[in-house]
This record gives structure tokens, C-alpha cells and sequence, in this order.
């Protein structure tokens, strides 16, 4: 396991700090107490470095935050391409979930932990259907998450009250584990009725949860929307409580003026998935109209069946170029845009913009150093620009969450990296998922 020390000093290392509404990047220490930053700059009394990290040619930074994916999911990577968004659902990913066991979930998510800590991600909001699974692979290998248990059901079915009960028992297990955190997971419009909305949705009033549910992902999805309820799939949502708690909605591809007038009334928080929505031919969010209208927009790779990556890195390039040559501008969405969507936007919609997401004093010590000795970061020009158009997450040396590193000089600390390995190939193997000749 990785090691937890009582003061962890970075010293003289370059670090990316919010000033104001800009983020600067200027050359200081980082003091870390416990699991917490105790001080940026000055040296507080009483403070005792039992571990020093020399940041020559080092950059720190706020762990990136993934607010949409579906972890377990990262054993299903390139077994599902260029299929049509339902074919790909319903053809080829739902049969593989059918087949899929505990331990499966389990060993998807830890791959999943792997690939993101590798590449600068310190806490994800997944949406999963094996309880316990992804919670064990967050506890053991010291990630933060966000977990929502996927909820399908028609009216007061019992399938449904099953999904619901599962969610409440995931949580209540996981109680002594302050780096995770629930809501409730509708999964989407298409999956769940109106009057099984209604259930989660006064759920989570009286339980005090958010809500984390697909919407407006696909064409076809507001054809069936429009065909069965004669409105939007994000209307459908407001009119059935969705949106009285804080909720986030991934996706919100294909939508309206009246829509995002609806999102930003109720303050709810939109995922972008760049990557898996383009992947799937489901389009381009309208990311630069919703930022304008001021909804709190954030950043998600998706599940690894879709994507097919978790690199963080590579989902804010896509942001930023995507819109600019849709948009014919580049100056829409600019590199600090897209890291603020990457990182303290994801901690606001995840209620957790207290904790996490910037580096500053008395907030939790999720940060993430590059190396600054790579090409893709020489010259060091403009390094904010340089994270968004030339990183690619292989820069990633060291990452501490909550105060513990769980990785040094590029080696996970938490986790047996080789044993996961063979276990997805054990899998894919049982499943029949393994390479095909083309």
C-alpha cells in the first residue's frame, strides 16, 4: 500500500494556484498536513517534513476530476466499435453486462483506477451495477469517487425497488470511508418511466442525495422522448423532480434554447464526453451556449466501452479544439476554460468545491505532479496552455489523494498493476472478448 505520512513538503516546485478568476502558476512549496494542504508559501509553526519532494523541473496541480464514467466497464475497451449508439447499448454492452460478475466489476474498476491515477485523475463520479464492487477498488487503492448505483425500473416495480435498496446498502457500507461519496443514478429517460423517476427523484429529497442520470445523449433517444411523452428528454426530467436536488446530467447533446434554460433555472451541473460522443455519432454538446448562459459545465470521458480511454488529458484537448472548428473560432473555449471545466467545475457539480479541485490551504491534498522534462512540455512557454494542446498524461510522475501518494516516479504504490492485468485477461478470455483477426 502507499504510504501516509504526517508532513509532506513539495518544495520549490512550479504549481498551477487560483488567484482571483485566473489560475497563475508561480514557483512555491506546498505544505501537507494529514490529508489536508496546511500551507502554500510560508512554512507553518510546528510543521515536521517527514518527506520532502525536490520540485525541480516539477509541476503541481489539482487532481483532475472525471464526472462521468462507468468504471467497471475498462474491460469492455475495443470490444464494441463503430456501432450505432442502441446497437452498441442494447446489440453488444448489455449482453456483456449480462454475462458479467462480481469479481468482473471488481477487476474492470480497478483497471479503470489504474489507467486514470497513471494519468492525473484523483476522483471520478461513476455510475455502476455491482455494489461493493467499485467501492472496494476505490477504498483499496486510496482513489476518491463518487458512486451512483445504475437505476432501471418502471413504476413501483419490484426490479426497480431492488436497484434502490442495493444503492442504500452500497452507502451505508461505506460510511467510514470519507473519499467516497453516493447519489442516486437514474440511468435515463429510455430505462426508467416517468413514474419511476418520480420515485428516485423524491428518494433522494428524503435521503438528501443527488442525482446522476444520462440525458439528450442520442438522436434516437429524442425521437422515443418526443414519441412517448411529447417533450424533451430534459424536460421530461424537470417535470418529474429530477432536478429538485442537485443534480448532474452527462451528455446533454442534442438540446434545446428552452432546455438549457431549464439547466441553468435549476442549477444542474452538464458532463461533457467529447470523446464517447463523438465515437458514438451522437454529436457535439453545445458546451460554448451553455457556458454563455452560465450552467456549470464539467468534463467526463464515459465508460472505456465508448471512449476508449479515461485520459483526462486527451477529453480537454478534445474540448477545446472540437469547439473551435465547429465554431470556426479559436477563441472558443481556451485552455483555461477547459482546465477549470477539468478540474474545480467537476468539484462544484459533485458538491465538493470545499474539498477539492484547486490547490489552496485547508483543501483536501489531491494533487497531481508532471514532470516538466518531456517533449510534449518543452518549451515551457505557457504550461496551462501545454496541459490542454501537448500533454498527454504520460508526464503524470507522482500523485497523492488525500494525502497519501498512491503513485511515485510512475509506479502505483496502492495497487498490484501486473496481478489486474491478468485478471482482465482471464476475463476477456472466459467471455470470449479476446482479440479478433480482422
Amino acid at each position: 500500500m502507499g504510504l501516509l505520512y504526517m508532513g509532506i513538503l513539495l518544495k520549490n516546485i512550479l504549481a498551477i494556484l487560483p488567484e482571483g478568476n485566473k489560475d497563475l502558476i508561480k514557483e512555491t512549496d506546498i505544505y501537507i498536513e494529514g490529508n489536508r494542504i496546511a500551507a502554500i508559501g510560508k512554512q507553518p509553526e510546528s510543521f515536521i517534513a517527514d518527506k520532502v519532494i525536490d520540485g525541480k523541473d516539477k509541476l503541481a496541480m489539482p487532481g483532475l476530476i472525471n464526472c462521468h464514467t462507468h468504471s467497471y466497464m475498462a474491460f469492455m475497451r475495443n470490444v464494441a466499435d463503430d456501432l450505432s449508439f442502441m446497437d452498441w447499448l442494447f446489440g453488444t454492452i448489455d449482453p456483456i453486462e449480462q454475462q458479467m460478475t462480481d469479481e468482473d466489476a471488481y477487476w474492470g474498476a480497478c483497471l479503470a483506477i489504474i489507467e486514470m491515477m497513471k494519468s492525473g485523475t484523483t476522483c471520478f463520479n461513476d455510475m455502476q451495477m455491482n455494489i461493493y464492487q467499485t467501492t472496494r477498488a476505490v477504498r483499496e487503492s486510496g482513489m476518491r469517487a463518487v458512486i451512483s448505483r445504475g437505476l432501471i425500473g418502471k413504476g413501483k416495480d419490484e426490479a426497480g425497488r431492488s436497484r434502490l435498496r442495493e444503492a442504500y446498502d452500497e452507502r451505508d457500507e461505506a460510511r467510514d470511508c470519507d473519499r467516497l461519496s453516493f447519489m442516486l443514478g437514474p440511468h435515463a429517460p429510455y430505462t426508467c418511466d416517468d413514474a419511476y423517476m418520480r420515485i428516485v427523484s423524491q428518494q433522494a429529497k428524503d435521503n438528501h442525495m443527488g442525482i446522476h442520470v444520462h440525458l439528450a445523449e442520442s438522436e434516437s433517444e429524442i425521437k422515443q422522448i418526443d414519441d412517448d411523452y411529447g417533450c424533451s428528454p430534459i424536460e421530461l426530467a424537470d417535470e418529474n423532480g429530477l432536478f429538485d436536488m442537485p443534480a448532474i446530467a452527462a451528455h446533454c447533446v442534442q438540446i434545446t434554447e428552452k432546455d438549457m434554460d431549464i439547466l441553468k433555472a435549476k442549477n444542474v451541473s452538464v458532463v461533457t464526453n467529447p470523446a464517447s460522443n463523438m465515437k458514438l455519432g451522437n454529436g457535439f454538446a453545445p458546451v460554448p451556449a451553455m457556458l454563455e448562459k452560465g450552467i456549470n459545465v464539467c468534463l467526463g470521458t464515459d465508460g472505456a466501452a465508448s471512449n476508449n480511454s479515461l485520459n483526462m488529458f486527451h477529453e480537454m484537448s478534445l474540448l477545446t479544439l472540437i469547439h473551435k472548428g465547429v465554431h470556426k473560432t479559436p477563441q472558443c473555449i481556451s485552455a483555461k476554460e477547459a482546465f477549470k471545466i477539468a478540474t474545480i467545475n467537476g468539484a462544484r457539480a459533485l458538491g465538493l468545491e470545499k474539498e477539492i479541485g484547486s490547490l489552496e490551504e485547508g483543501k483536501k491534498a489531491d494533487i497531481v505532479i508532471l514532470d516538466l522534462n518531456t517533449p510534449s512540455l518543452t518549451p515551457r512557454n505557457n504550461l496551462l496552455a501545454g496541459l490542454c494542446y501537448s500533454a498527454n498524461g504520460s508526464e503524470v510522475e507522482t500523485v497523492l489523494i488525500d494525502g497519501k501518494i498512491t503513485m511515485e516516479n510512475k509506479k502505483i504504490l496502492t495497487m498490484d498493476e501486473e496481478l489486474v492485468y491478468e485478471k482482465i485477461r482471464e476475463i476477456i478470455t472466459r467471455m470470449g472478448l479476446h482479440e479478433k483477426e480482422y
